[in-house]
């Protein structure tokens, strides 16, 4: 028998993949690679099943290209499309497995030619989401626990009305601070960044915690402020949690894709980011009849095993009766364990109504207005005070002026002489023979004419 050498003539190894395998490879490949795809052809060969879901081909002089729409993405297409009509499709590459058909799954069809302003929503939405915009990584918590929140919209619509209503109905303590911006127009797409970076800025100061961005539905043009880069950019960039409640349901915009959630109505978003204080209350029921259920059960359990194990007695008579006793306390101490739980759930419940009663802005503005009525007495007693030691002051100054003053000076027998411009004369060479004098005395003045000079001799050196 030849003996053969298995590392030498041993064959290289071979990967056998099937069928199924090469597929669904081929499939994670193009979905990697064409996550996002915007074509440009002409339906052809478009069926629309029972199920809903639209199959059809897209084409152009050279080529050909199988695409699906499943329903829960064309009933927001806003026209009948048929064969021969040229179309803007935007999807993902993909390969339906089963059969290895390399197909584009639309997620949105629009009749070529709609408009420019779509066309620059594709391209701006590919850009941003390729830098990442998108990425559910980058996108920060939104819940129901938030205390204050802004409101970035316009003063006079019905968006603010429908949020306030909705908070003041299913959590009337959550705080609301609007930042009022225009929605739509040249200048809003500036303001609406503006307001975000200054509630980023504010956000220590005021205790924002999130934001919601919103205005009410409107044409493609309307809601072109949430299409501009600027606000995508400036949606990315805060630190606060955004949500985008932008239009109607049916509405999207590239501020639904960058906010971290995007809610369908503005209502919608604030019934998102609120609690509902019937839910707690709800809860407390519920859990308060799960723990009567599981009582009755427990305690239909005992008796059920009481009621076998007196089957299998032959005249217990004593034991029954011990047994029925004991079964009697144990009813008691169920009962009043179950009115002593109800109790506390009760204080309990009274607790959190007196909490949310707390909470209620009424309180806080009856303590403001008690504060405000006591300014004006403080201001009265302070402009009081200061004047008092005013006063104190300027008599102060009095009292020293009289004693420095130069009055005090003539008191003491001195004198000042002027001439008739009031010029101090200080000697003989400033007056002539006839000049008209005035001398100043301590209780009153002397005019004079002057009959003769006479200047005192210098002393020898």
């Amino acid at each position: 028998m030849p003996i053969f050498d298995q590392e030498e003539h041993a064959e290289p190894a071979r990967t056998v993949y099937s069928v199924s395998e090469i597929n669904r490879l081929a499939r994670e490949l193009i979905e990697s690679g064409f996550s996002s795809a915007v074509v440009e052809g002409e339906i052809s060969g478009l069926k629309q099943y029972p199920s809903g879901h639209w199959y059809f081909s897209l084409k152009d002089r050279d080529a050909q290209l199988s695409c699906v729409m499943f329903r829960g993405n064309n009933i927001s297409v806003r026209f009948q499309p048929a064969d021969g009509d040229k179309v803007i499709a935007r999807g993902g590459l993909t390969i339906y497995e089963a059969r290895g058909n390399f197909q584009l799954k639309v997620a949105a069809l629009e009749k070529s030619g709609s408009g420019e302003l779509r066309r620059a929503f594709e391209l701006l939405k590919i850009r941003l989401q390729s830098e990442g915009l998108f990425e559910q990584a980058a996108k920060k918590p939104v819940g129901a626990g938030f205390r204050h929140i802004g409101v970035i919209t316009s003063r006079s619509g019905a968006v603010l009305r429908d949020i306030i209503s909705v908070f003041r109905r299913r959590f009337p303590a959550i705080r609301i601070t609007l930042i009022p911006v225009a929605v739509q127009g040249e200048q809003a797409p500036a303001e609406i960044c503006r307001a975000i970076e200054t509630a980023n800025a504010l956000r220590g100061k005021l205790g924002f915690e999130a934001l919601i961005i919103g205005r009410g539905g409107g044409s493609p043009e309307d809601l072109q402020a949430f299409n501009e880069e600027t606000v995508a950019r400036a949606i990315f960039a805060s630190e606060l949690p955004v949500t985008s409640a932008v239009g109607h349901e049916t509405d999207f915009c590239i501020a639904d894709f960058v906010a971290d959630l995007r809610a369908p109505t503005p209502s919608a978003a604030a019934e998102l980011m609120s609690p509902s204080q019937e839910e707690y209350f709800e809860r407390l029921r519920s859990d308060l009849r799960k723990l009567h259920n599981r009582m009755r059960q427990g305690l239909y359990r005992q008796q059920e095993r009481l009621r076998l194990i007196s089957q299998r007695l032959h005249s217990p008579a004593k034991r029954l009766e011990d047994r029925s006793q004991s079964l009697d306390e144990f009813y008691q101490r169920m009962d009043r364990a179950t009115r002593n739980l109800l109790e506390r759930k009760q204080q309990e419940l009274d607790f959190q109504r007196q909490g949310l009663r707390n909470c209620s802005p009424q309180i806080r503005i009856g303590s403001l207005r008690a504060g405000l009525g006591e300014l004006p007495r403080r201001l009265l007693r302070s402009m009081q005070s200061r004047l008092a030691g005013k006063r104190a002051l300027l008599a102060e100054l009095r009292r020293a002026l009289r004693s420095t003053g130069p009055l005090n000076t003539l008191a003491r027998g001195y004198s000042i002489t002027l001439d008739e411009s009031a010029k101090v004369i200080r000697g003989v060479d400033d007056v002539t023979q006839g000049t008209r004098i005035i001398t100043r005395l301590s209780d009153g003045k002397l005019k004079s004419i002057v009959l003769e000079l006479e200047k005192e001799p210098e002393p020898d050196a």
